[in-house]
C-alpha cells in the first residue's frame, strides 16, 4: 500500500497528528510549559496546510503529562493549543480537533499513547471516522503503538529506531505532505 499511498488518500481519510516533534519543536528533557516555549518546525505550517486540501478530518493527539506533574495548568495547554489552532488557519490549514491526555505516566489504566483512547473520543465526536482509512503520524515509539493499536497506517518522522516498524518513515512533516501531494508543484 505504501507505493500507491498517495493516489488513494482522499477526503474520506482521517490524520492524527502527534504535536511535540511533529509540529513543534520538541524541548530536550523538557515539557513546553508556556506559550513562549512553543516553536513551530520550519515549514510545519505549510504541511498542515497541504494535508488539509488532502484529508477529511485532521487531529492532533498529544501526551501532556506538564499539566499532571503540576509543571503547567490546563489553562495554560489550552491557551498553547488555541494559539496552534490560530496559526494553523492563518497559514490556509485546519484541525478538526486537538485530543490531549494530561495523566502522568506512572498512572495504569489512562489515556496516554499508545492507549487508543484519545482515537476512540475522536471516533464519538466524529463517527464518520474509519481507522482503516486513517494515518498516525508521530516521532515516538507510542505514536506508532498508538497507531497500531486503533489499525491505522503508521508513519515516523525522524530517525528514532522504535521497537514497532512504521509504515513510512519521513525526515519532516513537510516531507510526508510533499509525498501525498498529487501537485508538489502547487506547493513550492
Amino acid at each position: 500500500m505504501t507505493k500507491n499511498l498517495s493516489e488513494i488518500v482522499n477526503k474520506d481519510w482521517s490524520l492524527f497528528l502527534d504535536r511535540d516533534g511533529v509540529i513543534n519543536v520538541r524541548p530536550l528533557n523538557d515539557y513546553v510549559k508556556t506559550p513562549e516555549e512553543f516553536i513551530f518546525i520550519p515549514e510545519a505550517l505549510k504541511a498542515i496546510r497541504i494535508v488539509s486540501d488532502i484529508f477529511g478530518k485532521i487531529f492532533v493527539v498529544t501526551n501532556q503529562q506538564g499539566v499532571g506533574l503540576g509543571l503547567m495548568t490546563q489553562t495554560v495547554l489550552d491557551e498553547i493549543h488555541q494559539i496552534l489552532s490560530n496559526k494553523v488557519v492563518e497559514s490556509g490549514g485546519k484541525i478538526d480537533r486537538i485530543y490531549s491526555c494530561t495523566a502522568i505516566k506512572t498512572k495504569e489504566k489512562n489515556c496516554r499513547k499508545p492507549a487508543i483512547a484519545m482515537a476512540l473520543q475522536a471516533k464519538t465526536d466524529f463517527p464518520a471516522i474509519d481507522f482503516s482509512k486513517s494515518i498516525m503520524v508521530g516521532d515516538t515509539a507510542s505514536d506508532i503503538e498508538f497507531g497500531r493499536n486503533a489499525g491505522m497506517f503508521c508513519v515516523l518522522i525522524g530517525d528514532e529506531e522504535t521497537s514497532i516498524e512504521p509504515d513510512m518513515r519521513f525526515d519532516s512533516l513537510i516531507s510526508f505532505a510533499i509525498f501525498l501531494s498529487d501537485t508538489n508543484s502547487k506547493y513550492t
